[in-house]
């Protein structure tokens, strides 16, 4: 219970983050172009290989801190930091290939999802 806890809290904190981005992209370059999302998955990204490796040079970070902030904090900012880690994970195991098939199919995928959840969601309406 203590676990969850600790991603919730970090999730929250992660969320209120990612809408000061938004909003700040949205009153400094307007609504043209989705840079806060791609903005906060790029910085997201990057901060998830920095605590990553850092984590994994130092074996003493307390597994609390740990899941505060990668599934919490930076869960709740973008889960595209998860995604990215995934992918460089398999990449990095020797799964080139596979690296690549999960990015492909993560992205057709969830874009397929998507226009699918607005296409019942239109026809529902």
């Amino acid at each position: 219970m203590y676990a969850y806890l600790i991603v919730f809290a970090g999730a929250g904190l992660g969320g209120a983050l990612r809408h000061g981005v938004n909003m700040a992209a949205l009153r400094m370059f307007g609504p043209g172009f989705p840079i806060a999302t791609l903005a906060v998955n790029v910085l997201g990204s990057f901060l998830m290989g920095l605590l990553f490796a850092l984590f994994s040079l130092k074996v003493d970070v307390p597994a609390g801190l740990r899941l505060f902030l990668t599934t919490g904090v930076l869960g709740g900012f973008t889960t595209f930091s998860a995604f990215s880690l995934d992918a460089a994970l398999l990449y990095e195991q020797g799964q080139g290939v596979l690296a690549l098939i999960y990015v492909l199919a993560s992205v057709i995928l969830a874009l397929t999802g998507l226009f699918l959840g607005m296409g019942a969601a239109r026809y529902l309406a």
